[in-house]
């Protein structure tokens, strides 16, 4: 069976993202399912090597072909953009921001063009991001920024729970608000787009509900009677396998327990919470709607203890998996549309 190729950016240079990088990079199971390659910054991925004792072989390349993508070799594109003699871990600085980006924007114009069926992000610092002079402070905005799509949808995944966000980073009070019958139907029919993409066939999803028991019939407010039973009716009559609004203390722990194929969760930390609970380490972001898979870790660059070697590498081996594993039916869908 042919592999696909998935890229892995190295994230701030500065973070522990190469640490964990190495780490993962040692366990022979990162190619099981693809073949996956690193972009980054050779020295550093050395260093970092020698520091978590990993006895990697670190091989640049400047193509897929050249890989080896073997257990002890780390395949890397080599952009050599940190200067060695001022590095130093766990600082901010616009070098390492800038670099960060540059990864990015390789794994992107490596996703870009199909030569990779996926792309795995690690750590990257906003105040780095900054003082590079880049506009775009976080994954998902740069990758929307290069790639020019409008509203990239995240989708949380642990342990086959798979959570969607009605909204993100924005108050509580604006999130109640942003409430509409149109907006759930776009954001479920947006989940269910997205779970077809992972190749699971007549998804079902549920909403989760806004209020205290959904509101218990207007008494502790109205966004589900107003906005949420009517767009899941509406849904309903056009032979969509929409359910809810279910209470937000029970819509999670049955999708886990598997009687859906997803939740729409209505704010940010509603998903945020369940996911983590269920597995703070393995929960992984999923970007759909770009051109490619984006896998990431759901954590930062942990600059207190970047360059000791203790950093866990639990959640990068989490999005290395996913990504190898949805890289092939991501692509086989990606290319029928």
């Amino acid at each position: 069976m042919t592999k696909e190729y998935v890229v892995l950016t190295m994230g701030d240079p500065a973070g522990i993202g190469p640490e964990i990088v190495c780490k993962s990079f040692a366990k022979e199971e990162v190619f099981a399912e693809a073949n996956v390659a690193v972009v980054g910054d050779a020295d550093i991925l050395k260093l970092a090597n020698d520091i978590c004792q990993t006895g990697l072989t670190i091989h640049p390349i400047t193509s897929f072909e050249e890989g080896k993508y073997e257990a002890g070799t780390l395949d890397v594109f080599d952009l050599d953009n940190v200067n060695m003699e001022t590095f130093e871990w766990g600082k901010v600085s616009a070098e390492c921001g800038q670099a960060s980006y540059d990864y990015i924007k390789k794994g992107y114009e490596l996703a870009k063009d199909g030569q990779a069926a996926a792309m795995v992000t690690t750590t990257i610092n906003k105040e780095s991001l900054s003082e590079a002079g880049i506009k775009q402070l976080g994954h998902t905005d740069i990758l929307q920024d290069l790639t020019g799509v409008d509203e990239p949808l995240t989708m949380f995944e642990v342990k086959g729970l798979r959570v969607t966000f009605y909204s993100k980073h924005v108050s509580l009070k604006e999130a109640c608000d942003l409430i509409s019958k149109e907006g759930i139907k776009h954001y479920t029919k947006r989940t269910m787009e997205a779970l077809k993409t992972l190749g699971v066939e007549d998804p079902s999803v549920a909403i989760a509900g806004l209020n205290p028991h959904c509101g218990d019939g207007g008494l502790f407010g109205r966004e589900e009677i107003d906005s949420i039973i009517p767009a899941v009716e509406e849904m309903q009559a056009e032979g969509v396998k929409v359910y809810g609004p279910i209470g937000a203390d029970s819509v999670f722990h049955q999708a886990l327990m598997g009687k859906y194929d997803g939740v729409l969760s209505l704010y940010h930390d509603q998903g945020h919470i369940a996911t983590k609970m269920v597995d703070f380490d393995r929960t992984i972001s999923i970007t759909h709607g770009l051109p490619f898979l984006r896998t990431s870790v759901d954590h930062g660059t942990a600059f207190d203890i970047a360059g000791t070697g203790v950093a866990d590498e639990i959640s990068l081996d989490e999005a290395i998996r996913l990504a190898c594993h949805y890289s092939g039916r991501f692509k086989a869908a990606h290319d029928q549309a």
